[in-house]
C-alpha cells in the first residue's frame, strides 16, 4: 500500500469510485461481481448498472439488489443510443466531478478483497504529493472456469504516447479514469462497436500534459468470451481506424506491434 490511512486529504474530499456496469439479461452473472465488491476492504465505491432492454426477470434482480444495498443503483439505457459503449457514455454522464470511473462487464469481478483499497490508496498518495494522475492503469486477467488465462498489462515505454505507439494499450477493465482525463475527453467516440475504449485511450495520448500512473496490481478478473471475442474482422477494422486517428500514416507500426505483443503474451 502506498499511503498511510491517516494522511489528510489536501482538498478534504475522500476519493470515490464509481463502477459502471452495462447489462442485458445478464442477471445470472451478477452474483460473483456483487459478492466480490461487497467483501472489499475499501467501502467508498458504488455501482451504476446501465441496463439495455432486458426482460422483467433481470430487472427484478436489479431492483432487489438496489433495495438491499444503496451502493447499487440502475437506470435504463437510452434506446436512442444502443450498444455497450453508448451505455458506458451514460456512465460518463452520471459521474460526479470527483468520481473515479471503472468500467466492468457483468462477467468481471474483483480477484482479492483489497484490490480496490490498494488502487484508491495509490491515487490518494499521488494526490497528497500534488501529482494526481488522470489515469491509473493496473492489470487484469482472463479466466476460463477456474483456470487463469492471459494477463492484460500495460507495458510502459518511457511516456504514455510512446507506450501506445509501441503497441501497448491499457486494459479498460483495469484502468481507473479520473476527473482529469474526463475533463479532456468525456465520452467514447461514436462509430466504434468493439474498440471505442482503445480509441479513447489513443485520443488522450495526444495531450502531452496527461498524467498516467501504472500500478502493479491485478485489479480484475474477466471471463473469456463475449461478442468482441468473435467479431474478429470488425475489431481489426476498428483497431486500424483508432490507430489512424491517433498516429496518421504511421498507424501500421502500433497496429502490428499490438498484435505481436498479443501473440507473445498468449505463448507465455
Amino acid at each position: 500500500m502506498l499511503k498511510e490511512q491517516s494522511r489528510p486529504k489536501p482538498d478534504g474530499l475522500e476519493p470515490t469510485l464509481l463502477l459502471i456496469v452495462p447489462t442485458l439479461d445478464s442477471y445470472r452473472l451478477l452474483p460473483r461481481l456483487v459478492a466480490s465488491l461487497r467483501h472489499q476492504t475499501f467501502t467508498g465505491w458504488s455501482v451504476l448498472f446501465i441496463d439495455g432492454p432486458s426482460g422483467p426477470e433481470h430487472r427484478d434482480v436489479l431492483d432487489q439488489l438496489c433495495h438491499q444495498d444503496a451502493r447499487f443503483r440502475w437506470q435504463p439505457q437510452d434506446p436512442a443510443g444502443p450498444g455497450i459503449f453508448a451505455a458506458m457514455n451514460q456512465g460518463f454522464a452520471a459521474a460526479a466531478p470527483h468520481d473515479w470511473l471503472l468500467f466492468w462487464g457483468s462477467d468481471d469481478w474483483a480477484p482479492a478483497l483489497d484490490v480496490l483499497e490498494r488502487a484508491m490508496a495509490a491515487i490518494e498518495d499521488l494526490t497528497a504529493q500534488a501529482a494526481p494522475p488522470d489515469l491509473l492503469v493496473c492489470r487484469g486477467r482472463y479466466v476460463k472456469g477456474s483456470r487463469p488465462g492471459r494477463a492484460t498489462a500495460f507495458r510502459w515505454r518511457g511516456t504514455y504516447r510512446r507506450s501506445l505507439f509501441l503497441g501497448s494499450t491499457p486494459p479498460h477493465q483495469a484502468t481507473l479514469i479520473g476527473p482529469g482525463a474526463r475533463s479532456r475527453l468525456s465520452r467514447y467516440a461514436p462509430g466504434f462497436r468493439l474498440s471505442a475504449d482503445l480509441d479513447y485511450f489513443l485520443q488522450l495520448c495526444r495531450d502531452p500534459q496527461l498524467r498516467v500512473q501504472t500500478l502493479d496490481l491485478e485489479l480484475v478478473h474477466m471471463a473469456l468470451g463475449g461478442v468482441s471475442g468473435v467479431q474478429h474482422r470488425r475489431r481489426l477494422q476498428e483497431v486500424r481506424r483508432a490507430y489512424q486517428r491517433a498516429f496518421g500514416c504511421c498507424w501500421p507500426f502500433p497496429y502490428l506491434l499490438r498484435y505481436a505483443q498479443r501473440f507473445l503474451s498468449a505463448l507465455a
